[in-house]
């Protein structure tokens, strides 16, 4: 089926407002509030979320430019999200928040004119317009919730989960390959329960692993916004049980996650 990329992008506008939402009444103290993420304040993350929204237009209108000055210093160890943070740590949350409002503007309205199987460059592989702009969306909400938990918040789940889980199965090679580890040649079967009694399937029915769970936790596990024995994800089968120790739905090197225990199940 062929994908709609303006309803990808009112995905994205829609987790982008509730992301908004949560940060509309921030002092300026609030920005400097540290989140789950080591040494990470809130204004860490909408700054991450800014530069790799510019980043993400740049690849689009500007490859050649985004391999040299972005994905060539990544790959060298001259650029990392840390470093990045520590770069934009002075900004104050006004100019934070009109920078991240500016390049989500600008990066709708440019992954607006583009086909949705145009590939683009990133860190790691290419991918498809569409898929950059899904990657946009599981970031927005893997690092709203680091911005909620800091505050002690909890969100209602949408059904935009459904992007975050595709990520997350389609990066289970990636997660092997980033670890230093062959990709599994067996296949595995997901199987997510969401709302209503619904569940989110992908993999073959047979396949001998098997990874089941809610569709939230699995979100959670797969951003490692959550420790997996804070989750109710289940494996059966030596790869499932390998790939849960290590999933990632984000590029770059492998995160440091969370600790068990660290928000509770």
């Amino acid at each position: 089926m062929a994908v709609d990329m303006g309803e990808l992008l009112g995905d994205l506008a829609a987790e982008t407002a509730d992301l908004r939402l949560i940060l509309a009444d921030l002092t300026e103290p609030g920005w400097r509030t540290p989140t789950p993420a080591a040494s990470w304040t809130i204004g860490d993350q909408i700054s991450h979320l800014a530069f790799f929204d510019d980043a993400a237009i740049t690849s689009a209108t500007d490859p050649d430019r985004f391999r040299a000055e972005l994905a060539g210093p990544a790959e060298s160890g001259q650029l990392s999200s840390d470093d990045i943070a520590a770069r934009h740590r002075a900004l104050v949350g006004t100019d934070l928040i009109a920078w991240f409002d500016g390049s989500r503007e600008r990066l709708i309205l440019t992954f607006g004119r583009l086909d949705p199987a145009q590939r683009v460059p990133w860190f790691g592989p290419s991918m498809s317009a569409a898929s950059a702009v899904t990657a946009r969306i599981m970031e927005t909400w893997a690092h709203g919730q680091d911005v909620a938990d800091a505050l002690g918040l909890v969100r209602e789940p949408t059904s935009r989960l459904a992007h975050i889980a595709h990520i997350g199965v389609r990066a289970l090679p990636f997660s092997f390959v980033v670890n230093g580890l062959a990709p599994p040649t067996e296949p595995v079967r997901i199987e997510l329960a969401w709302s209503g009694g619904a569940v989110w399937a992908w993999g073959p029915d047979d396949a001998a692993n098997l990874v089941t769970g809610p569709a939230l936790d699995f979100c959670l596990l797969v951003t490692q916004r959550r420790h997996r024995d804070d989750t109710a994800i289940q494996a059966r089968g030596q790869v499932a049980e390998q790939w849960l120790g290590i999933a990632q739905a984000f590029a770059g090197p492998p995160g440091s996650g969370r600790r068990p225990g660290q928000h509770g199940r």
